[in-house]
């Protein structure tokens, strides 16, 4: 299953109001589910679920989350820069693998088919594209660390 396919799902249920969806084929599972609201804590199998109304999350284990680490040179915050945001939760990866180089650096221009990052979740590696075109002039967040549905990843200066 793609990351385009699951996106389409959270639609899906958000248009629906659903609160819960599973799905299981030989040897794959994804099981959505949203937050009641109040503070996020381990359901009864032990799995995290994120507070929020209105997009479900994927649900894993429980993971520490750093804050956002800037990676790069100071850069602004306002109305001028576009923030490219985790869709689910995972680890998070600048390159294909340890050897490779980045998919992107501070400076690097980018469209909105450009790949930026890739986010593993569920053993599977997503890859998260851009979605705007600009030039990158922040990296939120370490690589090889988990982040958080939601989470801006990096800041974009769209042109």
């Amino acid at each position: 299953m793609e990351l385009k396919d699951i996106k389409a799902i959270i639609d899906l249920m958000r248009k629906n109001n659903l609160a819960e969806f599973e799905l299981e084929r030989q040897d794959f599972k994804i099981k959505l589910k949203r937050a009641n609201g109040g503070h996020p804590a381990p359901d009864e199998t032990g799995f995290y679920q994120p507070a929020m109304s209105a997009p479900p999350a994927l649900s894993l284990p429980p993971s520490t989350v750093p804050t956002s680490v800037a990676a790069a040179a100071p850069a602004a915050t306002g109305p001028a820069t576009v923030e490219i945001e985790s869709p689910m939760i995972g680890t998070f990866y600048r390159a294909p693998s340890p050897e490779s180089q980045v998919y992107v650096e501070v400076g690097s221009e980018v469209n909105a088919e450009t790949v930026v990052c890739l986010i593993e979740a569920m053993k599977v590696m997503n890859e998260i594209k851009a979605e705007v075109k600009g030039v990158v002039t922040q990296v939120l967040v370490e690589n090889a660390k988990p982040v958080e549905f939601g989470q801006p990843l990096f800041r974009i200066r769209p042109t």
